[in-house]
């Protein structure tokens, strides 16, 4: 079997994509001619949270960010009220903590199950070796030359046995000495479940960009328009990927949290490092049905279904912020309405959270 084909076999069978399509549902919005006014900030703030006070904005792309995907556009008013959200993505010393109370095992740690799998996937595959069916989770890789196909991401991706959150790098790795490193690997019902023990959940795409945006009306940065001070305020790829990263901003592969400048709002890290699960859905039309309406929505909570029209199997939730390994020439998602669709049941080495809390 071809290596591509071998590891677009792997994903599909670790993604557990649904079998038929999924179907477009009609997006209900809550409008409203009177939206209320941002609240003031309460009296008292949870510990390692920042109170982001709400209010109208214009989510998706601005009109001069030459970089803005599709998936972007078109830009859309949308009304959210105030939150309390992490001052930082959730570190390994604090997902340990979780564990240590819960004895969670996360979906990367947990035995594959073919009987269960296979009524998920179209019918007839067959099923892998022993050896491939066992917990693990994907690790990126450099290439050793430069990549002309920057579509065929199995080029600089390993699905690694071994690899999950205490083992970010595979087995042989360990989060001893990065116990303030963002926790990776971790899938949306992992997300989900850490989420619950802290009586906090994981923020909309929408609250998730109004608090990136920080009220920077029409920057397609944190910081501004100016591209030349990315290293100096994100964690991102310098140099040709996925082959040599130069590490200007100081890391070639995850950093400490607060590595970097805080946003208006006192947020860390809303630009690079390791992308975040927001709650959404993931649907191709959201952004056009929405802006179609007409009518301002009030704490939209995204699409009623999933839909990818490149992959009619997918049933994605959106994930924003970019991570470590976005560059100019592949992603570019440390803007601040870049977003990416992926499978709920997957984790990776590039992918965390942070959570948020209603007043």
């Amino acid at each position: 079997m071809k290596p591509a084909v071998f590891f677009y076999l792997l994903i599909l069978l670790l993604s557990c994509k649904s079998k038929t399509n999924q179907q477009e549902e009609p997006i209900k919005t809550t409008g409203s001619k009177e939206l209320p006014k941002p609240k003031k900030a309460p009296s008292e703030t949870p510990d390692g949270m920042v109170w982001i006070p709400g209010g109208l904005f214009k989510q998706g792309a601005v009109p001069n960010d030459e970089m803005a995907m599709a998936h972007e556009k078109p830009a859309h008013k949308v009304y959210v009220d105030g939150f309390f959200m992490d001052i930082h993505e959730v570190t390994n010393a604090q997902f340990a903590k979780f564990v240590e109370e819960t004895g969670y095992v996360t979906m990367a740690e947990r035995e594959i199950d073919w009987e269960e799998m296979k009524k998920q996937l179209p019918e007839g595959t067959e099923k892998p070796h022993d050896s491939i069916l066992q917990p693990g989770s994907l690790v990126f890789k450099k290439t050793k030359s430069s990549v002309p196909n920057l579509y065929d991401y199995s080029q600089w991706w390993d699905w690694k046995i071994g690899a999950d959150w205490k083992h970010p790098n595979g087995p042989e790795s360990t989060i001893e000495g990065k116990e303030d490193h963002p926790v990776v690997h971790i899938a949306y019902e992992d997300a989900q479940a850490y989420c619950k023990w802290a009586g906090r959940r994981l923020p909309t795409e929408a609250e998730w960009e109004f608090a990136a945006r920080a009220n920077k009306t029409d920057n397609k940065f944190f910081w501004g328009d100016d591209v030349s001070k990315l290293s100096a305020h994100a964690n991102s790829w310098e140099g040709e990927f996925p082959v040599t990263n130069t590490m200007e901003d100081g890391f070639e592969r995850r950093a400490p949290i607060m590595s970097y400048p805080k946003n208006d709002f006192g947020l860390y890290d809303m630009a690079g490092n390791v992308w975040e699960w927001t709650s959404d859905w993931y649907n191709t039309n959201y952004y056009k049905e929405l802006a179609s309406s007409g009518v301002v929505v009030q704490n939209p909570k995204g699409a009623e279904s999933a839909f990818n029209s490149s992959n009619t199997y997918a049933k994605e939730r959106v994930i924003k912020g970019g991570s470590f390994l976005c560059s100019a020439s592949y992603c570019a998602s440390y803007r601040i309405s870049a977003r990416m669709a992926t499978s709920p049941d997957s984790g990776m080495e590039h992918l965390g959270f942070r959570t948020v809390l209603s007043e």
